[in-house]
């Protein structure tokens, strides 16, 4: 099972966490430079629920956003 909602396909997003080193200008310093990048994942808040998908009751994944809205019909 992917771990993408069932509802609305939301799944993983990449992005960096930036290590930034030095002194702020603010306080005295030549300022903040980016010294490394590492990719980094986020992930959606997914719960596991039978719902009902054409009348057929199946164990899926779904994000709390769906869950909040309603568009869901629990088995």
């Amino acid at each position: 099972m992917l771990k993408i909602c069932a509802i609305c396909k939301k799944g993983l997003l990449v992005g960096r966490n930036v290590v930034r080193k030095g002194q702020a200008k603010k306080k005295g310093g030549t300022g903040k430079k980016i010294v490394r990048t590492s990719k980094r994942e986020f992930l959606p808040n997914l719960q596991k629920m039978r719902i009902l998908i054409d009348n057929k009751p199946m164990r899926v994944f779904v994000c709390t956003k769906c869950l909040k809205k309603g568009r869901i019909l629990r088995a």
